[in-house]
């Protein structure tokens, strides 16, 4: 599937929409109502189940109008995950290795990313399942990954040199260890709901464990 650069932030080689972005406002709202409209019915159908006719109806949309902006199904899926991976890419690590207390903000920064999860568990379900199947969809969950663990490496990498974290670590290794523990966990709880734990509890264990592995010690 032929892809188009991605947004500031995102990872690379995502079966990203083939079509042009819209010209005018008028396009690009209704392009999001398409988008808005899919997430919603994605939702509702699961993947297989969606069909673009539900798609442009939720959206108040011309049938035609869907092949304006979007090739077929996975063309508008691949749109609704850019933004999930843009939302949840947002709260950013790299804060923790400028303030005076690192191990404050990695939990503030795990709640985020644990709140934003759960609004997107669905999503977040049916990516994994269309990943096995599609070779596409799992290279953008790898290149997903890839971009959570690259940018915790470079704050760990940042928190040695700053002599808050032990400094015998592989930055990158840890970073893939560590992200992995807290993605997974977040599929665990939101995705197969394992557990009660509450997001607050859940954030505090994972960085408990997060800035232990780091040896962090946290100034409050």
């Amino acid at each position: 599937m032929p892809v188009r650069e991605p947004a500031p932030g995102m990872p690379r080689d995502l079966p990203a929409t083939t079509r042009r972005p819209p010209a005018s406002s008028r396009g690009t709202r209704t392009r999001q109502k398409l988008v808005q409209a899919a997430r919603h019915i994605f939702e509702r159908d699961g993947f297989l189940d969606a069909r673009i006719t539900d798609i442009t109806a939720q959206a108040g949309v011309a049938a035609g109008s869907f092949y304006t902006y979007f090739k077929n199904k996975d063309d508008v899926f691949a749109a609704v995950m850019e933004e999930v991976n843009e939302e949840m890419l947002h709260p950013r690590l790299h804060l923790a290795a400028d303030r005076d207390d690192p191990a404050a903000v990695i939990e503030a920064t795990n709640r985020a990313y644990l709140a934003s999860y759960r609004r997107n568990a669905k999503l977040m379900a049916l990516l994994d399942q269309v990943a096995h199947i599609d070779p596409d969809f799992r290279r953008m969950r790898l290149r997903r990954a890839e971009a959570f663990a690259r940018r915790n490496a470079q704050s760990i990498a940042h928190l040695q040199q700053r002599g808050l974290a032990d400094p015998e670590l592989d930055p990158q290794l840890a970073a893939d260890a560590l992200s992995a523990m807290v993605g997974r966990m977040a599929y665990f709880r939101y995705v197969q709901g394992y557990g009660n734990a509450s997001t607050r509890t859940l954030a505090k264990t994972l960085t408990r464990l997060w800035t232990n592995a780091l040896g962090i010690t946290s100034n409050q």
